[in-house]
């Protein structure tokens, strides 16, 4: 049985273990956009053919998830992540030695495999690892390493392609993923299949329209805030017109933010669920709203995309909670489509933006169109807290006490 919190209230080392190893894999996904200029000179392809690395990740964390999680149901977890790490690491290690555009490619859609497997895996592991009544909260630290990878993984690992070479930022997250597959291979107790959950009752979880409700959410709200910060660098060069050497400390912000909304979402989740969700979705509409208000006023703009990254991150862990409550006895394919949920509003921002580009409206309408796309998260929200309320008269079970409701939410194996 794995330990759970202390009784101080401390989370255990495992959350914090976990959060470092989907730091060190999730630093490849933001590393490989620093050095595409230098993946297209070195192989002899075109900028559009290196950036078609950066796809074949994406593709492969939205369609490989859920599949996998099946695949891996009746793995001990300690397993299941222990062996996505070294295919991860192993994946690197090849895309690193090639000259072959054709198995780069292929590399990176096996590394997005492996990282959309540990993810949904951690997820669930850590909310196990702790009593219901914190399960937001553990989700939130683990999620923090890969906003901890965005702010500083990424840009650490294009700084050292830097002085090596493009291979050399990739050769440390193979070695950071090595470190935190023996780790975790040390630290987490062995675990027996996960809770005695079969194909059928995860298939018959993700049939409630309630968790369809909150992956919607999911997608829209990822997407709302991500679509400012990828187009903030131009944003801020074309706009605001902030010099380029200030650009990543600026970034960095959003980042800093993110740490202090996960901060924030993690401990009011489990107790507000909703109310940190619509505070997400309201904090990104406000702030997107501003800069584009303000987007010439860089003494605005600048605190602003510190706000984004608080109120982009505070609904995470509230995501997290929402879909383990309402598929608790069958979270593993649950938490594995949100991972994909999370992934296809990061995918599909190019082609909203694109829309909003090919018209002309330039990128100032950027924030904008984040706005609005947080404007619709608010719809999903409030059609779960809907949903969620007892109705008076209601032929059915009897309303749960506060007490009975944590232990429903509660996954198999954290009791």
């Amino acid at each position: 049985m794995i330990k759970t919190m202390n009784t101080n209230g401390k989370l255990p080392l495992g959350v914090y273990l976990l959060a470092l190893s989907l730091f060190a894999m999730g630093s490849a996904e933001f590393l490989l956009a620093g050095v595409l200029p230098a993946i297209a000179g070195d192989l002899k392809i075109t900028l559009s053919s290196a950036g078609a690395l950066i796809s074949a990740f994406a593709a492969a964390v939205v369609a490989g998830g859920p599949p996998l999680a099946i695949v891996t149901l009746r793995w001990p977890r300690r397993t299941t992540l222990v062996a996505t790490q070294a295919v991860f690491a192993g994946c690197v290690v090849i895309g690193v030695l090639t000259d072959s555009y054709a198995v780069l490619l292929l590399t990176r859609f096996l590394c997005g495999l492996a990282y959309a497997g540990f993810w949904a895996v951690a997820a669930v592991t850590a909310v196990s690892l702790v009593p219901p009544g914190r399960a937001a909260r553990a989700s939130g630290v683990v999620v923090s390493g890969l906003s901890l990878a965005m702010v500083a993984g990424g840009p650490a690992g294009t700084l050292i392609s830097y002085f090596t070479g493009w291979r050399g930022g990739f050769w440390a997250v193979a070695g950071l993923t090595v470190v935190g597959m023996v780790l975790t291979l040390v630290a987490l107790p062995a675990t027996s299949a996960r809770g005695g959950t079969g194909v059928r009752d995860e298939l018959r979880a993700m049939r409630r329209p309630r968790l369809w409700v909150v992956y919607a959410a999911t997608l829209l709200s990822t997407a709302a805030y991500m679509i400012t910060f990828n187009y903030l660098a131009a944003f801020l060069t074309g706009v605001t017109r902030i010099p380029g050497v200030w650009i990543p400390a600026v970034l960095a912000l959003f980042g800093v933010g993110a740490f202090i909304g996960l901060s924030i979402g993690g401990r009011i989740a489990d107790r507000l669920p909703t109310r940190a969700l619509l505070a997400g979705a309201l904090g990104i509409l406000a702030v997107s709203a501003l800069l584009g208000v303000l987007a010439r006023h860089a003494a605005a703009v600048v605190p602003l995309v510190l706000l984004l990254g608080v109120a982009g991150f505070v609904l995470n862990p509230a995501i997290y909670g929402r879909v383990f409550a309402i598929a608790g006895q069958a979270p593993t394919l649950a938490g594995a489509t949100t991972v994909s949920a999370f992934q296809l509003g990061i995918s599909l921002v190019p082609g909203f933006a694109g829309v909003v580009l090919d018209a002309g409206a330039g990128v100032v309408a950027i924030p904008w169109l984040g706005a609005g796309l947080a404007a619709l998260t608010t719809v999903p929200v409030l059609l779960d807290r809907f949903a969620s309320r007892p109705r008076s008269g209601a032929a059915g079970p009897p309303r749960l006490t506060p007490r009975a409701s944590r232990r429903e939410a509660c996954p198999p194996g954290a009791r």
